[in-house]
């Protein structure tokens, strides 16, 4: 028994849009076919690896274990195969990411990718959320990482990050009656989830700065006057994550997945976005 690079190719594919119909659509197959390949896989390593409910299909924990596995063997037999037969993918891609993400994440994802594929070239537009999401509409990028709220489509996650209240050490934004507040866009995570936090507890709150950039809103905390909510991937070392005990709500955590401008992404997109869901989790 062996596992097949193609039906490996269709499981992340199942995986990823967790409905049959549209893994369909994006391996240029029919549903049935579809689903025999997934049948075929489940032949051969001898376990169930997806179950059908009414929304879709969840994978199994055999199904979670194998997955991991395939996007290692798809990634080593893509750059095994571009390497040998002198056919590396070459082009552009248009990548979103939240500023927030960007220093962390951005480094080790481009260099990375820039290792295996030297010929193409990654625009990377950094913003909110909701603003790459626009701009996915619009086809103006073609995938970004994007947060989702706590509990919202967990099956697609790649990677949960923790939101917290973040202050400047010495500074006086804790003291201050209604707490003072800089916060970026008002359809943001970061900004609902530290109204409803407050609001829910009844603490009186002021937002005091507006800021679509995360150098904005950390540059604001470093005058002392005023606290943020960020994930905490994007806390500076010069700032301080204000504790438990510090009198503030509990914050939930985001999600962070990727998504695509349209159902059927080119080689080189999907190609990154593979990379992107090998590499993410171990970062």
């Amino acid at each position: 028994m062996h596992l097949e690079i193609d039906l490996l190719r269709t499981f992340t594919v199942i995986a990823e849009t967790r409905t049959l119909s549209q893994a369909a659509g994006r391996v240029g197959r029919t549903q049935a076919a579809v689903s025999m390949q997934l049948k075929r896989l489940e032949d051969a390593v001898g376990h169930t690896l997806c179950k059908r409910t009414g929304r879709g299909v969840v994978l199994t924990t055999q199904g979670e274990r194998l997955l991991v596995h395939a996007h290692k063997l798809l990634h080593y037999h893509d750059d095994a195969m571009a390497e040998l037969s002198g056919k590396g993918l070459s082009g552009t891609i248009r990548f979103g990411c939240p500023d927030d993400y960007a220093a962390v994440f951005l480094p080790h994802l481009l260099r990375g990718f820039a290792s295996q594929h030297p010929q193409v070239m990654v625009e990377v537009v950094c913003g909110s959320t909701p603003r790459l999401v626009d701009r996915l509409q619009a086809k103006s990028l073609d995938l970004a990482l994007v947060s989702l709220a706590e509990g919202e489509d967990d099956a697609i996650v790649i990677r949960h990050e923790p939101l917290v209240w973040v202050g400047y050490l010495g500074g006086n934004a804790m003291n201050q009656v209604p707490l003072q507040l800089a916060l970026s866009d008002l359809d943001t995570l970061d900004h609902r989830a530290a109204k409803e936090a407050l609001e829910r507890t009844g603490k009186a709150y002021r937002i005091a700065y507006a800021s679509s950039s995360l150098a904005g809103l950390t540059a604001v905390v470093r005058s002392g006057q005023a606290l943020a909510v960020l994930t905490q991937t994007a806390v500076p070392p010069d700032l301080h994550i204000l504790p438990p005990d510090s009198g503030l709500p509990p914050l939930p955590s985001v999600g962070i997945t990727v998504k695509l401008a349209g159902p059927q992404p080119s080689a080189l997109v999907e190609a990154f976005s593979r990379h992107i869901h090998a590499v993410l989790p171990l970062l």
